[in-house]
Order: C-alpha cells, then structure tokens, then sequence
C-alpha cells in the first residue's frame, strides 16, 4: 500500500471487536512510530500512557462516553492517553515569539503518526478530545496540574470502509498567493 492509499483507507473507526487484544509487536510497531514524531525544537511535549488492561480500557472508555459522545470506546482494547509535559525552552520562546503555541501542534503530528501506524497495521482508531478528564487522571493516576489531551482508541475495526467526503481539492489549495 503506498502512502496515499493509507490516508485514504484511514477513518475514525467507532466500531472495535472487544475480544480481540492488539498484539505486542502492533503495539510495539505503534509506539515506535510516535517515539519518531516529530516536534518543534525536538521537545517531544507529551508522555503516552498505554492501556491495554482490558477493565482499566472498559473504564477509560466510558469516562469518553458523556452525553451520547463516544459511547463505543468502553470496547476498545487499547487506549492511547495522550498528556502535554513540558517542551523545551527553544520550543516555548519560539511559540511566545511567534504567537502559535508549538506543544499543541506537535501533539496533533503525534497523534496522526499514531493513528497512520495503526491502519498500516490493519487496526481501527479514533482520536478524541472529548472525554471526563479528571475521571481519566483518577483512573490512571496523573497528577492534577497535567492536561490529558487525547485519547486514542484502538483495535480491531468492525466498521466498514466508508467513501471520504471532502472540500474540492481546488477550494482549500491555491498557488503562490491566497
């Protein structure tokens, strides 16, 4: 499969097979592709927890679920938590300088490597934001000050394939001036 096909065949899956576990060497494969993200000033700003124990994962998932969102991730077998630590100083003076915080951009980088892993693995993901972020620090003992950002749910697809629905290329692509 070459790259395009990969980012063609990549959905927000929100349908997991539950009795199916992700292999360590998926995982291992999964990790290492974020372990390669890149990053503003190389400051890595992010700590992953993985989570894999199938009763913390039942537990993770419905701290996402909340008002009808995200009612599938208690059957995800695996969860990606994403939390924002600290980039370096180059990263920091170089997001005051420009205005744009650098760690926030970095972490949706991170995330894409993750979720493109997984579907050259042949596995399902869905990237949420939405989610009880203090049940989530309760359940995985992160200290109060930290921000989780993410939650990457993973795992065997059920779901199918569905057509993406897109802007034309030429309304969101110009040449040379806006």
């Amino acid at each position: 499969m070459d790259f395009l096909e990969l980012v063609q065949s990549r959905q927000s899956d929100r349908k997991f097979d539950a009795s199916k576990p992700i292999e360590a060497e998926k995982l291992d494969y999964i990790l290492q592709a974020a372990h390669l993200s890149p990053s503003a000033c190389n400051a890595q700003p992010w700590k992953i927890i993985v989570v894999s124990d199938a009763d913390l994962c039942e537990q993770v998932g419905k701290a996402a679920a909340g008002l009808g969102m995200n009612s599938f991730a208690k059957n995800a077998p695996l969860h990606l938590l994403i939390v924002e630590e600290s980039a370096n100083i180059t990263s920091l003076l170089g997001s005051k300088i420009k205005g744009k915080y650098y760690p926030l951009m970095d972490i949706g980088i991170l995330a894409s490597h993750i979720s493109l892993a997984a579907e050259y693995l042949g596995l399902g993901s869905c990237i949420m934001g939405w989610f009880d972020e203090n049940k989530i620090k309760d359940l995985l003992s992160i200290p109060s000050k930290k921000r989780v950002l993410l939650d990457i749910a993973i795992g065997y697809s059920l779901a199918e394939k569905k057509k993406k629905k897109r802007k034309p290329i030429e309304s969101i692509i110009s040449h040379n001036k806006y």
